[in-house]
């Protein structure tokens, strides 16, 4: 090594970027793949943002890193290089969802009115109508599912975590799995399959959904479940043994409170999970334009269904069903997020305080 290479290599050492040259590099990479892009499409006269987006992100990153490799070193760049990546990826995964929010709010806003929330489709045809009987649809089923699929998830993680041993803890293992791969279309298959049985051909019932959606759910609240009781730590389970507690008690008074929180959420997340379904709930619950509030009786409609057929049986006047689909899309999306909020402070309400 020259003396040249050794004060280089001390003086990357010792120096820093100012804080105004990333943001700087930035603006001028894009600037530059700006007046590219606008030279190439200059003949179209559509400019591919796009391709903006992808040739300022890659002449940034090359461009910084070379520039922090010179003055900064070979570590700090490589450290630049993974937060560039890493922001992109963020951005790449956040942007879609900014996107899709926008389109559903801007579209949906129209008709998130009063009638909307007060009104079936019973004889409506063209403009007017609501999703009312939708809206109590998708709530009874997606209740009733919760309910079924709940005590069976929790009590089957706790199975698997406290007492299971053996060749059947790995068999119920395996088909939990299994189960949390299986098609939603499959589950309506099978519900339905089930109730033929039972009430014949042809039969349409919001509890038929709720038995297809709780097959979605349960997968989902025994694994959430069982990571959360695999993080009990074992001390409060002797403690307890220690003072003579059986373990069934000590499972409900120690073990369950302790991992309460995050079982919460984590049934939160599945009935978010599940609330949006289409294909099962269009096979079982079927469709109507008119309220149920009986479960156990006659067709169901439900908001995912409701969004599916007003955009594919649309009438004469096309915007009117347009509007109905956007509305009910936006209903579902804020149902979802009234959800994860209602999960979030249940985590935070009910997490064990240090």
């Amino acid at each position: 090594m020259t003396s040249f290479d050794i004060q280089r290599s001390n003086l990357q050492g010792t120096k820093d970027l100012p804080r105004v040259v990333a943001p700087a590099l930035f603006l001028l990479s894009f600037l530059a793949a700006f007046s590219v892009q606008a030279g190439v499409s200059a003949e179209s006269g559509e400019l591919n943002l796009l391709a903006i987006g992808f040739t300022g992100l890659i002449g940034y990153t090359a461009i910084l890193y070379v520039t922090s490799l010179v003055v900064e070193g070979r570590r700090k760049a490589t450290d630049r290089f993974v937060t560039v990546l890493v922001a992109s990826a963020f951005a790449l995964a956040v942007v879609p969802l900014i996107s899709l929010a926008y389109t559903v709010v801007t579209n949906g806003a129209a008709r998130f009115d009063l009638d909307f929330f007060s009104m079936s489709m019973r004889n409506v045809v063209g403009e007017g109508g609501g999703a009312l009987h939708a809206i109590i649809g998708t709530l009874e089923i997606t209740g009733l599912a919760t309910l079924i699929s709940v005590p069976i998830g929790i009590m089957t993680a706790i199975y698997l975590i406290e007492y299971g041993t053996g060749r059947l803890k790995r068999a119920v293992t395996f088909f939990v799995d299994v189960m949390t791969g299986v098609p939603s279309i499959v589950a309506g298959l099978f519900a339905y399959a089930l109730f033929v049985i039972f009430f014949g051909p042809g039969v349409r019932m919001g509890f038929g959904g709720a038995i297809a959606l709780s097959v979605l759910m349960v997968p989902v609240v025994i694994r959430s479940t069982e990571e959360m009781l695999k993080i009990v730590p074992n001390e409060l389970r002797e403690a307890a043994y220690a003072l003579g507690v059986p373990k069934w008690l000590t499972i409900i008074k120690v073990v369950l409170p302790t991992a309460l929180a995050g079982i919460a959420t984590g049934v939160m997340i599945s009935i978010a999970r599940v609330i949006g379904e289409t294909a099962p709930l269009l096979l079982i619950a079927g469709f109507t334009a008119s309220m149920n509030y009986n479960p156990f009786s006659e067709r169901m409609m439900t908001l995912p269904v409701f969004v599916y057929t007003q955009y594919a049986n649309q009438g004469t006047n096309m915007q009117a069903y347009l509007d109905r689909a956007w509305a009910g899309a936006l209903t579902l999306m804020t149902i979802v997020m009234a959800l994860n909020l209602i999960a979030r402070l249940i985590s935070k309400y009910f997490s064990p305080k240090g």
